[in-house]
């Protein structure tokens, strides 16, 4: 059993806790995730890591309640146990020193950012990071990825905090600034499209980390199975960061959008709001 250390109720209906799972945080590294469940009825739902710690064995994890998992989650108090914590799982992020690297991440993408950043600027690299949210009451992070930047900035939709827009129109104010060596992009689907066919004008190298359905993240099921320059991938084994420019957003999207109408079933079935 995994014990729920601490929760933090963040923006809305986005939750921090912090799990004791000693083997876990032992080899975890940046970019990768894990898969939960709550019960021995509950269904498995892949996480990124936020951040981990080896010294006292913890693992981060920062959600939103959007379906019926992680409303059920979201409601456990300290001191309660998971049943099943399994990971580290997929490739690590390849930290090294580029030289100029623009982080950019978008909503709940923000958390699994965030020890990329430290990893980064770790290895001696300059770090440009870009954070943005429909509001200023959506931003995650802001201070501790701050921490690891050389220059930081934030794009709200509403204009509530920092630059009102996008994460795009702060990128191409950073690449007209700045020789870039390096993206890194986490976020919703289509924030990563825009930025990869942004950064491909200018040949910049571009990673970003995909969250498709996933079931079992050993390559089993192939639920996480996405389009990468014309291949079959599976996120889970081969991910989750492929190279921007080669992907298939289309299909992601797509297959994303697969089980909405059974999630909603489900949440109806079980009285979860």
């Amino acid at each position: 059993m995994y014990q729920i250390l601490e929760k933090k109720v963040l923006p809305e209906t986005v939750k921090l806790m912090k799990i004791k799972a000693p083997l876990v945080a032992k080899k975890a590294q940046p970019g990768q995730f894990i898969i939960l469940r709550i019960d021995e009825k509950g269904e498995r739902i892949p996480l990124t890591i936020a951040d981990f710690d080896r010294k006292k064995g913890t693992i981060t994890i920062i959600f939103l309640e959007v379906g019926k998992t992680t409303k059920q989650l979201g409601k456990l108090a300290v001191g309660s146990s998971l049943l099943n914590f399994v990971g580290p799982l997929g490739v690590p992020s390849e930290v090294k020193k580029y030289g100029t690297v623009v982080c950019v991440g978008g909503g709940v993408g923000i958390a699994p950012l965030y020890p990329i950043v430290k990893s980064l600027k770790e290895q001696g690299n300059f770090v440009i990071s870009i954070l943005g949210a429909k509001n200023e009451k959506l931003l995650l992070l802001e201070k501790e990825i701050q921490e690891f930047s050389d220059e930081f900035y934030i794009a709200t939709d509403d204009g509530s905090k920092g630059q009102k827009g996008f994460v795009s129109d702060v990128l191409q104010q950073v690449i007209n600034k700045h020789k870039v060596d390096m993206v890194m992009a986490i976020g919703p689907i289509i924030m990563m499209k825009v930025v990869s066919d942004l950064t491909r004008k200018y040949n910049i190298k571009t990673l970003v980390s995909l969250n498709p359905i996933m079931v079992d993240g050993t390559g089993m099921c192939g639920g996480c199975r996405v389009s990468v320059d014309g291949k079959t991938k599976f996120a889970c084994v081969d991910g989750p960061e492929f190279d921007g420019h080669k992907v298939d957003y289309a299909n992601l999207m797509l297959r994303n959008r697969r089980f909405m109408h059974e999630e909603g079933e489900a949440c109806k079935l079980e009285g979860v709001q």
